[in-house]
């Protein structure tokens, strides 16, 4: 009979131990061990594992040196997947043979987008759509609400991977999406479903298929309460493409970003809208950012930042109010917290403003994250404003990196960035001095562009609450 293990596996790098630990070893990283269970194999078991590996290494056959200039290497095939926010964030569309991972929080709306997906590749190509979460009658529900008719869709609800794999065999299709990884389990493995073992193994078998066949494959994957991707590390070095599907699940803007992709850029941002059709492409995320974007109001501004090709202007808010514990709170969502300490660490020390007084809350409309520096000079004219409480004139838009100094740095890419500004109505235009110093974008008669060269020419801005 065989006997249980109990070994304690890294999550970061696989490193595994008799006993949990609170640092690897391995790698370094603290609180990463997960207890694993799994039946220890006899002497003559694992001899025949060992055969069977080496017999499938044969079969596999050696691979060739070839020059790298040759003409008998492969050419990736790239095709449109119907959909074009997510052709962005692919690079184009879906390489042929490769494997894209894709994640996001519960409820985001991750089984929408692939239903959707599978109904505008199912026009040409075959899919398999494999569910290891759902019943038949559920997806079916779903995609009849979505108005998918599924003519070249082919639904399988199985987590064993030895008969996903043989189904496929069959069917022959030129897509596999797998919802989710976390749940398909290998027979041959020891561990239970979801364990890193089993993700490691299960991700590996698909990877093969994929890399062989030149089947596209999909897979969905978890997160965990850090917001990373459940699992081991490795899952993400072993696929070609990485994809995060965020948002918040109360509102309707969702953003998916490729953090990984071998075949594209990963600063492309793709920008749906949640509807009760399904998720709606946003070809102007701008627009719908500022849908809302109140009047008169202190502490808000707007701000433009580059997402890989696309200029987004985006809305964000500064509030600040006086507390009365020693300690104010400072809160952030959708910029980075860092970021916002040194801004008001540089707004305190340059220009005298009392912050330390009083609490502060950042919040990026729309629930978008912006990670670029230009975006300081603008947030740094919300909390001006709102410390003051003068509002900034509706037609401004403020463009700028600030430095520990209170200079305000030049940016890349201005004139794209004045064009979209000039495309949603703002006739006033505030970019760094040294970018005009350099050569004058070239704007509408109505436009003003406005050097800001210090944050002392921040306050300038503000001239009047009637503005």
């Amino acid at each position: 009979m065989k006997k249980a293990k109990t070994v304690y596996v890294c999550s970061e790098c696989d490193y595994q131990s008799a006993k949990w630990m609170g640092r690897c070893p391995g790698c370094g990283s603290w609180n990463t061990f997960v207890e694993e269970t799994y039946e220890s194999e006899s002497p003559a078991e694992k001899s025949s594992a060992s055969r069977r590996q080496a017999m499938l290494a044969r079969s596999a056959g050696e691979a060739e040196p070839q020059p790298l200039s040759s003409e008998a290497l492969p050419d990736y095939l790239r095709r449109s997947t119907g959909i074009g926010e997510f052709d962005r964030v692919l690079g184009g569309g879906l390489v042929e043979g490769s494997v894209v991972l894709l994640s996001g929080e519960p409820g985001i709306g991750k089984s929408t987008l692939l239903l959707q997906i599978c109904a505008s590749l199912a026009a040409d190509r075959k899919v398999l759509y494999v569910s290891g979460e759902e019943s038949a009658a559920q997806i079916s529900l779903r995609a009849k609400r979505l108005g998918i008719h599924g003519g070249g869709i082919y639904l399988l609800t199985e987590t064993n991977v030895e008969k996903i794999l043989s189904h496929a065999k069959k069917l022959g299709p030129d897509i596999i999406i797998v919802d989710s990884i976390q749940t398909m389990y290998h027979s041959e493995s020891g561990t239970v479903p979801g364990s890193i073992t089993q993700i490691r193994e299960c991700a590996g078998v698909f990877i093969n298929k994929a890399k062989s066949d030149g089947t596209s494959v999909i897979l969905v994957g978890h997160v965990n309460k850090e917001g990373s991707i459940a699992g081991p590390k490795v899952l993400e070095h072993m696929v070609d493409t990485v994809l995060y599907f965020e948002g918040e699940s109360r509102q309707n803007c969702r953003v998916i970003r490729a953090m990984k992709n071998r075949f594209g850029s990963t600063n492309e941002l793709g920008v749906f809208e949640m509807t009760d059709a399904g998720l709606r492409e946003v070809e102007s995320p701008s627009e719908l950012l500022l849908a809302d974007r109140p009047e008169g109001v202190s502490g808000n501004c707007a701000v433009c930042v580059i997402e890989g090709t696309r200029p987004l202007v985006g809305e964000l808010q500064a509030l600040a109010t006086p507390t009365v514990f020693p300690s104010p709170r400072r809160m952030s969502t959708g910029i980075d917290y860092n970021r916002v300490s040194l801004v008001l660490a540089v707004l305190e020390k340059r220009l005298g403003l009392r912050f330390s007084s009083s609490d502060v809350y950042i919040n990026v409309i729309g629930g978008i994250k912006i990670d670029e520096t230009a975006s300081d000079a603008g947030m740094a004219l919300a909390m001006i404003s709102t410390i003051r409480d003068i509002p900034v004139p509706d037609d401004l838009i403020c463009i700028g990196e600030i430095g520990l100094s209170g200079e305000v740095r030049a940016v890349s890419r201005i004139e794209q960035r004045i064009r979209e500004g000039e495309r949603l109505g703002f006739s006033k235009i505030a970019v760094p001095s040294r970018n005009l110093s350099k050569s004058k974008p070239q704007t509408k008669q109505e436009t003003e562009l406005i050097p800001i060269k210090t944050v002392f020419d921040l306050l300038k801005l503000l001239k009047s609450p009637k503005q």
